[in-house]
């Protein structure tokens, strides 16, 4: 009875600080303040239903609606093609929980998940100037950054003051007011009343209907729009599942918990996929409602779905309320959102970290920024795989020895000679293998000694079958060195029998007493 208790009151404190946040994201994705509340009360009641973390909150996040946001733009508003987005997006999400994809993300490398949520935050600050100043928002960073000259000639000075003594509300409020009342609220409140009471001329968020929202069909499309529309499902998947497991990792931190992670994925993603039936943003996990959830008590599902269900309440009876927020006390609590996303952890120690990772990091934060948010994590990926390539190939050592090294009798020494190969072999080592080999001449054998390899792939195997027929057409044999494992890889592959009529040994003194009884039966 205390555990329901705990999650009633802890769902019910994490409603109240979802209701700005929810309200703010709704906005700055273009979809409207209600999209963003119902997307809080939907993806909220059923990922926390279906998903794998039982104390996490979901809902709206920055990353997520900065992606919604792109969307808005590039389909000018088309909310058929908008919610299409998030349908597959949400379905995505369901097959990656499915096919138990969960497990993968965390080899997403730590420097690219920096630089592309530090990104994020500078989005998320940048688009939210315009709003700040009370002029029209663009949708667009460079353009925001460009026009901020005239926007600050442009400015509503009731805005410009609002939205200021809100950021110092956020960033000022006292830590011992903030654990019982969010900044945000506080803000929200406080800011909102002012603004009615002085009869401030500022934007505000409008009329909002106290209805439940309207079905939406979002299959219904121009198929012309299909790549754009492939491309921003993939990123909100993707995008959606990172931020998810992050909070969840954080959650079990918490908790002393372990989380379900595809379990988690399947449950945003029928969240996230019914939220594209009523016109709401989609989301992820949502790091400082989860722990808020759970420092106010919060340890099953019941507290999140108790966090849902008290939004709907708040939804369809103080929505007319809702309707005279002022633009800028969004704008305000985005800001100080964004400044939060930026990952100080690595800012801190910037001047110490390999230069490699802030490389990757500087690339992904300006591709994310100026570019293109999908195209940021792909090259953050692939450039950290090639630098990790290449430090692994560097690890990998070749020794060419005379088998008289090894054992004391000399079985021709100079017709006979030995590649150790220790580390992985793989298609960045394969050229190097090569490469040594290529510097064996007048010899009459050539022990490959692999048994040490721990990793060998197709590019390598493919590489030593070349080396075996060119040497072959030599008249010089090679023997290999393999364990029995690697064996079974390259027989397995072998169509050409090239390696099943070779002498392949399991230790290296097997092929040498092989090679001494052959030279003494010719002699």
């Amino acid at each position: 009875m205390k555990t329901i208790k705990n999650d009633i009151f802890a769902g019910v404190t994490a409603a109240v600080v979802a209701l700005p946040l929810a309200l703010a994201f709704g906005v700055a994705s273009g979809a409207g303040a209600m999209a963003g509340v119902y997307g809080a009360i939907v993806l909220g009641f059923f990922a926390s239903f279906f998903g794998g973390t039982p104390t996490q909150i979901s809902g709206p996040t920055g990353p997520m609606t900065v992606i919604m946001a792109s969307a808005v733009v590039v389909f000018g508003g088309d909310l058929n093609a908008v919610m299409t987005v998030v349908l597959i997006a949400g379905l995505l999400q369901i097959i990656f929980g499915l096919i138990g994809i969960g497990k993968w993300i965390k080899f997403i490398p730590y420097p690219v998940i920096s630089g592309f949520m530090s990104g994020i935050g500078v989005i998320i600050i940048v688009l939210q100037i315009n709003p700040f100043l009370g002029v029209e928002s663009s949708g667009s960073i460079l353009q925001t950054i460009i026009d901020i000259p005239n926007s600050f000639n442009q400015a509503n000075f009731h805005s410009l003051i609002i939205a200021l003594f809100t950021l110092c509300i956020m960033f000022f409020t006292p830590k011992r007011i903030a654990k019982v009342v969010p900044p945000a609220l506080i803000a929200l409140l406080v800011m909102s009343y002012i603004s009615s009471v002085f009869y401030f001329n500022v934007p505000t968020i409008g009329e909002i209907p106290t209805a439940l929202p309207s079905f939406v069909l979002p299959t219904t499309f121009e198929f012309i729009k299909l790549k754009e529309i492939v491309t921003l499902a993939v990123t909100l998947a993707l995008l959606g599942a990172i931020d998810t497991l992050l909070t969840s990792v954080v959650a079990d931190s918490l908790t002393k918990t372990k989380h379900n992670s595809n379990k988690e994925l399947i449950g945003q993603g029928i969240g996230n996929t019914l939220c594209s039936f009523i016109g709401a943003i989609p989301g992820a996990g949502a790091t400082m409602r989860t722990v808020i959830n759970i420092k106010s008590g919060g340890t099953t599902k019941l507290s999140g779905m108790v966090h849902a269900i008290t939004l709907l309440i708040i939804v369809l009876f103080l929505a007319p309320l809702a309707s005279q927020i002022p633009l800028a006390v969004l704008a305000g609590i985005l800001i100080k959102v964004g400044f939060d996303i930026l990952d100080y952890r690595f800012i801190k120690i910037i001047t110490k970290i390999p230069r490699k990772d802030l490389i990757i990091m500087s690339i992904v934060l300006v591709l994310t920024v100026f570019v293109d948010l999908i195209m940021a994590v792909g090259a953050g990926i692939t450039i950290a795989s090639i630098l990790s390539i290449y430090h692994i190939s560097k690890e990998t050592k070749f020794k060419i020895k005379r088998n008289k090294l090894i054992f004391d009798i000399d079985i021709n020494n100079k017709q006979t000679k030995i590649l150790k190969v220790e580390g992985s072999l793989f298609f960045a080592t394969s050229a190097i293998l090569e490469k040594k080999i290529n510097k064996f001449f007048k010899v009459k054998n050539i022990i490959i000694d692999c048994h040490d390899v721990g990793f060998m792939d197709i590019s390598a195997m493919f590489s030593l079958e070349e080396i075996i027929v060119r040497f072959k057409e030599q008249d010089i044999t090679v023997y290999l060195i393999l364990s029995e494992n690697n064996r079974r890889k390259i027989l397995k592959i072998d169509t050409n029998d090239v390696f099943k009529n070779l002498h392949i040994f399991r230790h290296i003194e097997e092929a040498i007493n092989f090679i001494q009884n052959r030279e003494l039966k010719n002699e």
